[in-house]
């Protein structure tokens, strides 16, 4: 195997890999029907001109992250991941998972009762993985992520907001808990994913609109990225990987700004390069 990576030539942000034959947790969303394996997402890079990809744990697996960590050792050059961990996560295997190519956490919040991230185990956890130049990335319906994110990016960790902050129809910018959102994106260590349009209810119309909103919130694109949310799990049959990198395409017609999105900003932060 190569140690050498391609030329970055773009960076999907998000994709998920798993089987379904794999443990899952007791109390999950949902469970999948079919396999979607490390081979298929990176024929899928191939396949629309990108060089690198960043596998994020699927919630339905809980923190085992063993099924993506073998993805990663496998395919060291294109791949990083995001991972779940438990609260009480060891320095050891923090430290195994970063050589394995794992960047950050994440934290999916969607159906769970908001927890207080000021209090002293999180807080510690969250000052292990910032020593680490990790990120926490969040899964959150808008109304709710000014509750969590300023404790977080307190600590010193990069945050970063999937899926344009889930902003159902839009945002309003007469909505107090909308417009608290796109006052966080003001701040430097906050990133957000311009990713799965469609768990939000927002069109291609709608989701331009929210991105002018939220580009002029952040001062630019800076901290932005993009992902397929690859294989659209519960969407599967409404939506394709095509039609998500046609989407980012429409969205960002301007060449200097589409490169800033897929490879600029991502090699930032997930710590791409050409040597790994």
């Amino acid at each position: 195997m190569s140690t050498s990576s391609p030329a970055i030539t773009g960076i999907d942000t998000h994709a998920h890999i798993f089987r379904q034959d794999l443990p899952m947790v007791a109390n999950r969303r949902y469970s999948p029907a079919y396999d979607a394996l490390v081979e298929q997402y990176l024929a899928h890079l191939d396949a629309h001109g990108l060089s690198h990809g960043v596998l994020i744990q699927p919630s339905f697996l809980g923190t085992d992250n063993s099924f993506m960590v073998e993805a990663l050792r496998r395919y060291p050059e294109r791949l990083r991941a995001v991972a779940v961990v438990d609260l009480a996560v060891s320095d050891a295997e923090l430290d195994e998972l970063a050589a394995a190519g794992v960047v950050g956490i994440r934290l999916n919040l969607i159906g769970k009762g908001l927890q207080d991230y000021t209090g002293p185990a999180w807080n510690h956890l969250f000052a292990r993985l910032a020593r680490r130049g990790w990120q926490v990335e969040i899964q959150r319906g808008i109304e709710d992520l000014a509750q969590v994110v300023p404790a977080i990016v307190a600590t010193g960790v990069n945050v970063v907001i999937d899926h344009f902050g889930l902003p159902t129809g839009g945002i309003d910018a007469q909505n107090p808990g909308h417009q608290a959102f796109l006052q966080l994106l003001g701040d430097s260590r906050v990133w957000l994913k311009l990713s799965a349009a469609y768990r939000s209810n927002t069109d291609p119309v709608q989701s331009s609109a929210v991105l002018a909103q939220v580009r002029e919130a952040a001062g630019g694109s800076e901290r932005f990225l993009w992902g397929s949310d690859w294989p659209n799990t519960q969407f599967e049959d409404r939506t394709d990987y095509a039609e998500q990198f046609e989407l980012i395409e429409a969205l960002l017609p301007d060449a200097a700004e589409r490169h800033q999105v897929l490879v600029a900003n991502p090699v930032r932060l997930f710590g791409f390069s050409n040597n790994r």
